[in-house]
Parts: structure tokens; sequence; C-alpha cells
């Protein structure tokens, strides 16, 4: 900043500026923090000069003509003062509210570059993993079919050349047994289906049930696959494989694929 900002600073306080100079300092003391806060600790000095008693001054200074233009001097320095109070005090405010916003407006941007993590559930859901607890399921923006959402834990793809139903399951120990995830795609309908366990010991467990419309998951009428979670006691090593079984009327179920 140059010297002659200072003297603008100090003139602007006093109110002994002209319109143009005023406006042009004003221009200035919005972009310069340290104008504002100089200009701010002038303010009180130009608050104790329109209070100074010019008499007493004069007398104090025993000399009539210097007195004089003294008197000449604070008096103009009251009158002016008064006059340009409120415009100095509105720019002080405008200086400080602009470098606020400033600040923050950096201190939120230097959040969002440097933010340590993720609130997207699809890149976050390995990290937040609790054994204790069931994971999120992530969104289904991968797209329908094997490769698509990110399922938490062991994952398997399958598909069945054919009914054409792709899936995708994930298992994941938990403390209270296991967690399965899994996405289904290609599948039509209308149809009443169920996800089933088959044990290592050739014993199974019905998992999941739950209805396909007519538009089905992962067509073309619906491109976003079925994403669906279930949890069982049956202990990981204990579950050789899944299926996703097709309910008939009288409860028996074909399979439409297995996984692995």
């Amino acid at each position: 900043m140059t010297q002659e900002d200072h003297f603008d600073v100090a003139s602007y306080a006093l109110g002994v500026l002209d319109e143009h100079d005023a406006a042009r300092f004003e221009d200035h003391l919005i972009e310069c923090s340290r104008c504002a806060y100089e200009l701010e600790s002038f303010v009180e000095v130009a608050d104790l000069l329109a209070d100074v008693d010019a008499n007493s001054v004069v007398v104090a200074e025993e000399a009539r003509r210097d007195g004089f233009m003294l008197q000449k001097v604070i008096g103009e320095v009251s009158h002016e003062r008064h006059r340009a109070n409120s415009r100095r005090l509105y720019s002080l405010a405008a200086a400080v509210v602009i470098f606020a916003m400033l600040s923050i407006g950096a201190f939120f941007v230097g959040g969002q570059v440097f933010g340590g993590e993720s609130n997207d559930p699809a890149t976050t859901n390995t990290a937040q993993r609790d054994e204790s607890q069931q994971d999120p399921l992530p969104n289904a923006q991968g797209g329908p079919g094997i490769g698509g959402p990110d399922l938490a834990g062991e994952r398997f793809d399958g598909s069945d050349p054919r009914t054409g139903v792709q899936a995708s399951v994930a298992f994941e120990k938990k403390t209270f047994g296991t967690q399965v995830s899994f996405s289904i795609s290609n599948i039509t309908g209308p149809k009443v289906c169920r996800l089933v366990a088959v044990h290592t010991n050739g014993t199974t467990e019905p998992l999941a049930t739950w209805t396909v419309g007519e538009n089905g998951w992962g067509t073309a009428k619906n491109s976003e696959p079925l994403l669906l979670q279930a949890i069982t006691a049956t202990p990981r090593d204990e579950i050789a494989h899944v299926q996703v079984q097709e309910v008939g009327a009288n409860g028996a179920g074909e399979t439409l694929v297995r996984v692995p």
C-alpha cells in the first residue's frame, strides 16, 4: 500500500475528501483489509476531534492568529465529520461484511477440496464396515448386471444361460452371523422370487422373498438392478452357495441363477 493511500484513510476519516476522492477511496476500501482496519482506528480519532472545544485550544496556544486558524480547522473537521459520518460507517461495515464472506467461502472450498472422506455410500461402503451392524446398500449407479454396484463383502457374480438372469452376491462376516447383499438384473415378471442359502451339509435356508413386476429389474423397461440384503445366523464358512428361485403357486422353487 502506498503512502498516498495512508493519507486517504486519514482524510476520509476526517471527512475532508471531496466527492470524487471519497468515492475512489470507498472502492479501494472494499478490496483492502488493511485500510479497513486503519479506518476503524481513525474513526475514534475523528470522534475525539469533533468533541474538542476550539476556544480552549486557542487560549492554550496563546497566539491569536494561530488560534484562529486552529479554530477554523477544528470547526471544519467537526462539520465535515458529521456530514460524512453515515457514509463512512456504511463503507466500513460493507468492507467487514465482504471480507467475512470471502473468508467463509475460502474455508468452505478448502473443506470441500481437502476434506478427508466422501459422503457417497458407494465409495465409503467398505471403509464404514462394522461387524456388529449391517452395511448400507450402495446406490444402483453402476448399472445392471455383472460389474454393477459395489456390494460390501466377499463378492461373487453369476448368470444363467437358460433364464438369462444375472446376480451379484457379497458375503460379509458379522458378529451375528452373515450378511448377504445381492443385486439381481435381467429378470422379468410378474413373479415371486426368493433367495435360498445352500449349506455345506446340503440343507437349505430361505433368506429373503420379493416380487418382480411387469417391468422387471435390469431390463429394457427398467434399467435399474434390484438391490436387496438379508442376514442369517449361519456362519459364512457353512454357506456353499445361494440360489435365486422363482416360487410357484404350490410353493416349489425353480432355480433362476446360482451364485457362485
